[in-house]
C-alpha cells in the first residue's frame, strides 16, 4: 500500500489507489489530490492546472515513485523560488509508491495576499494599495 509523508509535521497517509476518489484539484492520485482527500493543506491558486507555481514542494525520498516531469511542470517550476533539484509541482507529480515530501515554509499564495502575481511578486503594484 503505498503512503506519503509530510515531512514538515510527520503525518503519513496511507493508501489504496483504486479507493481514492478524484477530487478534480491536479491530476488524478497527484499530491496535491492526496492532500485535499486527506484534508491537510497544499496552495493551489490555479486550481491544480500547472498555472502557477503555489503547489511547489520538495521531495525528500522517492523520487522514483512519482510519474516523471512533463514538460509543462519543468517551464513552470523554472519560475518557483526555491527551486531545489528535488522540486516538482505537487498538481502534476502522480503517486506511484511511498513518497516522503516538504512543503517551504516560504511557499505562500502572493494573489489572496494582495501581491502582484504569483509568478512576479511585488514587482506589478496593487492597484487597491
Amino acid at each position: 500500500m503505498p503512503k506519503i509523508t509530510l515531512v514538515n509535521d510527520g503525518s503519513t497517509y496511507e493508501f489504496q489507489p483504486e479507493e481514492v476518489p478524484y477530487g478534480g484539484h491536479g491530476k488524478p492520485l497527484s499530491l496535491l489530490d492526496l492532500a485535499e482527500h486527506f484534508g491537510f493543506h497544499l496552495e493551489h491558486a490555479c486550481g491544480g492546472s500547472c498555472a502557477c507555481t503555489t503547489c511547489h514542494v520538495i521531495i525528500k525520498k522517492g523520487d522514483n515513485h512519482l510519474s516523471g516531469m512533463e514538460e509543462d511542470e519543468q517551464d513552470r517550476l523554472d519560475m518557483a523560488p526555491g527551486l531545489t533539484l528535488h522540486s516538482r509541482l505537487g498538481c502534476q507529480c502522480i503517486v506511484q509508491g511511498d513518497v516522503e515530501f516538504e512543503i517551504p515554509s516560504w511557499n505562500r499564495n502572493y494573489v489572496s495576499e494582495g501581491g502582484g502575481s504569483m509568478n512576479l511578486g511585488d514587482a506589478i503594484p496593487n492597484p487597491k494599495k
